[in-house]
């Protein structure tokens, strides 16, 4: 057995809520709609890097590592997050960021102010679209020079150990599952960097469990999505030596809600953050979680739910993310 499953920090105090959305349901008139608040996950302001994060950081301390290396986009929530955790324990943190196609600006909001704020060590800025992985190494180097130990944790957390965390995150809606006497059909989910889809289905698997988990895509098309869930869903499984057919059709990935492009605004998306706000007083965020839920709201609109389908939405948290993009929100004035 692998005993890399069971080494874990807990940085949550127990599981995170499922609410019935009641008024969303109503106002979508198709299946009963419920979200899991990994938005209130515990580190700072929270979000579905945390799970990863438990099974990440507890194998850097095991390593020795006194230095958290990661990377991302400027308003990033896994860095944040991993900067969050460095804090917990007492270590370093330094994050390897892509310029955004606007230009990076050393003043931003949302998630770039709580960077500064949280005590980033170093924040090194490369071109948008350029390979995080050398710099990173680079960075490690030269704390090695200096007698240090860095520890890399790849964008979004998105690796074998990291999707660990979403493997516990099934058994945990199993259970919850269980205790409310709620057969949930389906989870639908951002689909990002893979760890979080990839963790769910190696954890429904594991569990013998019949939810069908739909990822909606933020960046890529959807083969190459697919190609990357499945990819890592299958190493995940062999590491903790999951046994259990790996069937790629349960790979299921939704690419029309994308847009122009990564955390590039959409009128769904827009439409999506008002309308659960409106109806529910819940915050999604512009980049992940409103655009899943857009993708949930179109499926919902063209049918793809029965009425009674139960549909649970996974909050991946981000909301800082708002606060850089007021103007999609707030009315001009006339």
């Amino acid at each position: 057995m692998n005993k890399i499953r069971y080494e874990r920090r807990r940085y949550t105090a127990g599981p995170t809520p499922i609410e019935k959305l009641e008024r969303l349901s109503q106002v979508l008139g198709g299946p009963t709609i419920s979200i899991k608040r990994d938005d209130q996950l515990g580190l700072t302001v929270g979000g579905n890097k945390t799970r990863k994060l438990e099974y990440l950081v507890a194998d850097a301390l095991r390593q020795g590592a006194d230095t958290l290396i990661t990377c991302g986009a400027v308003q990033s929530n896994h860095c944040r997050l991993t900067l969050a955790a460095a804090v917990r324990e007492g270590l370093k943190c330094q994050l390897v960021l892509t310029e955004p196609v606007d230009g990076y600006n050393p003043q931003a909001n949302g998630n770039h102010l709580l960077f500064h704020l949280l005590g980033v060590e170093k924040i090194e800025v490369i071109p948008a679209g350029g390979d995080t992985q050398p710099v990173m190494e680079k960075l490690a180097q030269e704390l090695a020079d200096q007698g240090r130990k860095a520890y890399l944790i790849p964008v979004g957390g998105s690796n074998e150990v990291g999707s660990l965390g979403y493997m516990a995150c099934a058994e945990e809606i199993e259970q919850q599952s269980w205790e409310s006497g709620t057969v949930y059909d389906y989870v639908v989910t951002a689909s990002g960097s893979a760890g979080t889809q990839a963790g769910l289905l190696a954890g429904f698997l594991a569990r013998q469990s019949d939810i069908k988990v739909i990822g909606v895509n933020v960046s890529r098309d959807r083969a190459a999505q697919e190609a990357k869930v499945l990819d890592l869903f299958a190493s995940t499984a062999e590491m903790i030596g999951l046994r259990g057919e790996i069937r790629p059709e349960s790979v299921r990935c939704d690419d029309r809600f994308v847009g122009p492009g990564y955390a590039i605004p959409t009128e769904e998306m827009i439409e999506a953050v008002k309308l659960v706000a409106q109806t529910e007083g819940i915050l999604l965020d512009p980049v992940y979680s409103g655009k899943a839920m857009a993708g949930l709201i179109g499926m919902i609109r063209e049918g793809r739910f029965a009425n009674e389908n139960h549909v649970l939405f996974l909050h991946t948290g981000g909301s800082p993310a708002l606060y850089t993009v007021p103007q999609l929100f707030i009315p001009e004035r006339s």
